[in-house]
């Protein structure tokens, strides 16, 4: 596996639970792992390095400490710089705009990470789960909670509309599009028990040890998979979920024309006939 240095990010820690999974953990928990400006520019490079990193087949990415996954922004480091809380007075509204503009693209870009990495990520969700808390878990593959978390889209308790990916991705999860509205719309708190119930969590667990142990189970048998086909299979979902059946059935008949022809397909084919277990190589 890569050396841990590697991956030495304040406020993150990355291990290697098993061979081909990483486990990245957010790693502030003495302020409930808010997010302040350090955090919002490192996670992207560790998301972008694994994303590129071969010993690396799926992601496990949970929140340390007991109380939270993570509370959202750090409002107290926000409010003391960047173009929202101190803009600069000499630029006229339109350059502040520009300004804020970039700042937003900035933000959404940490959390574009997550969706964009190659590697299927599955997010552990518990305590406290605020703002960019949701954010994170509409970018990721797989979503478990603990049936006792808290979650919640703040941003209209803090007077704006959710803008780091949450608005765009909630309504293509497979949630009720009235729930979705519901739920920004009033920023009220649901649990882990009514996530599951929606849609928005494909299971939960009754605490944190359970949840971190099925969500590494789950890591190791997605990473004993092809590699070739699960990051194909990745590619192909995300592509299609925002473009028409026919585009999308174009697009992986292209994508299957080179990726076909991948030894796997080949190892896997014999495994069933051979009733044995293949192994594959690194991509």
């Amino acid at each position: 596996m890569p050396p841990e240095s590697s991956y030495d990010i304040k406020y993150f820690k990355v291990e290697w639970p098993v061979p081909g999974v990483a486990h990245v953990e957010i790693n502030r928990p003495e302020k409930y792992n808010a997010f302040n400006p350090d955090m919002w520019h490192g996670m992207p490079k560790i998301f972008d390095r694994l994303s590129e990193d071969p010993n690396v087949r799926c992601i496990v990415l949970s929140g340390n400490g007991e109380k939270a996954f993570c509370a959202g922004l750090d409002v107290q480091s926000a409010s003391t710089a960047g173009p929202v809380s101190q803009p600069d007075p000499k630029l006229d509204f339109a350059r502040r705009s520009w300004a804020i503009r970039r700042h937003v693209y900035d933000y959404q870009n940490t959390v574009n990470a997550i969706e964009r990495c190659e590697k299927p990520t599955i997010i552990l969700l518990h305590g406290i789960c605020f703002g960019a808390a949701i954010d994170m878990a509409t970018a990721a593959d797989i979503r478990y909670c603990t049936k006792d978390a808290k979650l919640c889209v703040k941003e209209v308790d803090v007077g704006l509309a959710a803008d780091v990916g949450t608005l765009t991705r909630l309504p293509k999860i497979g949630v009720s599009y009235s729930w979705a509205k519901e739920i920004v719309y009033t920023a009220r708190v649901f649990d882990g028990e009514e996530a599951l119930q929606v849609g928005f969590a494909s299971r939960n667990f009754k605490g944190k040890d359970e949840l971190m142990k099925a969500g590494v189970e789950l890591a190791t048998f997605i990473a004993s998979k092809s590699p070739v086909a699960v990051q194909s299979s990745k590619a192909l979902l995300d592509f299609s979920r925002d473009r028409p059946i026919e585009d999308g059935l174009r697009y992986t008949a292209s994508w299957n024309a080179a990726m076909v022809q991948a030894e796997d397909v080949t190892k896997a084919m014999m495994s069933g006939v051979r009733k044995t277990k293949p192994t594959f190589e690194k991509l």
